[in-house]
This record gives C-alpha cells, structure tokens and sequence, in this order.
C-alpha cells in the first residue's frame, strides 16, 4: 500500500498551520487507504464532518483518535506516527493570542495563526491602513470606531493583538507584505489628523524595509478592480493551500478553491498595475503629509 511520507515542517510554525499540515496527511493516507470519511468516523466514534474538519484543520487532533486512524490507515512504521503523534502536541499548544480568547473573535483566531507562517502576504485596503502596518494610536481609533477617549479593556486588548502581531514584520524571517491602498485612506482622518499624519509618517518608515511594499490606487480608477478589502496568505510550507481572506460585519471567508483564488489573484494583479508604482506612491504620501 502506497503512503506519503511525512512532509517536513519548518522549526517555528506556528499551531494553527501544523494542525492544517497534520490533517492533510491524514487525508492523504485514508485516500491511499481507500478508506471514506464515514469509514473513518466510525472508527473513532465521531462523525463524517468531524473527520472533514480535521482533514482540513478546522479543529484539533486527540491523540487516541489520530492513533487509532493511523493503524487504520495501515500506517504501521514507528517513525510515521511517532510525527502525527508529535504534530498532534505541538498542534494544540495554544498560540500566544489564546490568553486574549475572551477579545479575539472565534473567526479571526485561525487567520492570526496563518499569518504567522506566511511566507508572502498581499492586501488590499480601501477604507483603512492594513492592520500590521498601523500605529497603536490610529488602531485604538479604527478598533473603537473613532472612540479612543472611550476605549474599555476590550478594545486595548485588540490593540495589544495588533501590535504584537507587526513584530511578525520584524522576525528573523518575516514575510513580504504587499500593500495596495486605495488613495482614500491617505485622507480619512481616523482618530484626528494628528493621528493619520503619525501614521503616514509609520508607513513612510516602514516602506524602507525591503520586505514590504506599498502601492497607492488613485481616485480616477479607485474600486475598477475589486469592490472590498481582502489578503492573500502564501505559505513555504508544501502542505498548506493558498489563502484569499475576506472579512465582514461579523465573520470571515477562508477561500482555498484554485477558481477562487485565480480570481482575487487576477483582482491583485489589477490593482498593482491601475496603482501608482511604489515610489510615486511614496511621493504621494510625502504630498499628503506636507498637506496635513
């Protein structure tokens, strides 16, 4: 019976994405196995979706179950499930942003995961400047929807992840973040001017480090392209799938399907070249700033 052999796993990814690695082998070896989802379920006492869930990283891994699926999937080699059995314990390590559980929505716990073990992020803002690259003082503004004067522990407990999360940008291996902002953000004053010119001077800063960079969509061809914010997560690891991630009112989409990816990922290529090229997007910022 054919198997796949465990993928390597680069020292330093995070729960969130060992858990989506750990589940794709699993899928991998059931399918070699012939074995169907309802097969399995059986065999651990679940349901069909509990295994769908699994095999997508949706949820963790018990220990007992991951075993007992293995022996099924006729996976005897001590080496083999001595990995699963390890990427089940380093897969339910809680991430740093669990002691924050009671602020941080149940939709957004994953993407904070993922983001860490990106390899290349591209995004795409028309209303604010994207997360990892804002201040402290213009997030508080954006988090308590122009109330910083009001803000209460939740709001300084999202503030507190969002700051934590941009030393993603500072790490050994930070990925390349792709910025493209709608020409709109450099004028909505969010939290005050005093606040929007602090953070077009930020970004003026964080635009001399190589990994990132940032494209500005003027007004004459603002929303041509694509109507609503959204990211693309790219990943070094062979095991996980691209990611096009589209936030709402109160949820997120995860989108994983090669059409749906094609397509944000024409809607980018749009956006890049209707933008001005990054050193005119850098005069602009200079412009605005002088204007403030």
């Amino acid at each position: 019976m054919a198997q796949s052999d465990p993928p390597e796993v680069e020292q330093g990814t995070g729960p969130t994405a060992r858990r989506m690695i750990l589940g794709t082998q699993l899928r991998r070896l059931r399918e070699s196995a012939g074995i169907t989802r309802a097969q399995a379920a059986w065999e651990i006492r679940a349901s069909e979706s509990k295994i769908s869930r699994m095999e997508l990283g949706r949820v963790g891994c018990k220990e007992r179950d991951v075993v007992d699926l293995l022996t099924m999937y006729g996976v005897h080699e001590k080496a083999e499930r001595d990995w699963a059995v390890e990427m089940v314990k380093q897969a339910n390590r809680p991430g740093w942003w669990r002691s924050f559980n009671e602020t941080l929505p149940n939709w957004f716990d994953n993407y904070i995961g993922l983001e860490e073990a990106t390899t290349r992020i591209r995004t795409y803002e028309l209303m604010f400047v994207p997360g990892l690259l804002q201040t402290e003082s213009y997030a508080r503004a954006v988090i308590s929807r122009g109330s910083s004067d009001q803000a209460d522990q939740s709001v300084e407990d999202r503030v507190a992840i969002r700051m934590r999360r941009q030393k993603l940008l500072a790490g050994q291996k930070p990925p390349r973040l792709w910025a493209v902002l709608d020409e709109a953000v450099l004028y909505r004053p969010v939290g005050g001017m005093g606040v929007l010119k602090e953070q077009l001077e930020f970004l003026l800063e964080l635009i001399k480090m190589p990994t990132i960079s940032l494209q500005v969509v003027p007004f004459a061809v603002s929303g041509f392209a694509v109507e609503s914010a959204f990211s693309l997560l790219q990943f070094a690891e062979p095991e996980l799938p691209n990611i096009a991630y589209l936030e709402h009112l109160n949820g997120a989409l995860y989108l994983e399907k090669p059409d749906e990816l094609e397509l944000y990922g024409r809607a980018f290529d749009r956006l890049t070249v209707d933008a001005e090229t990054p050193d005119r997007s850098r005069q602009m910022l200079l412009k605005r700033i002088a204007e403030i």
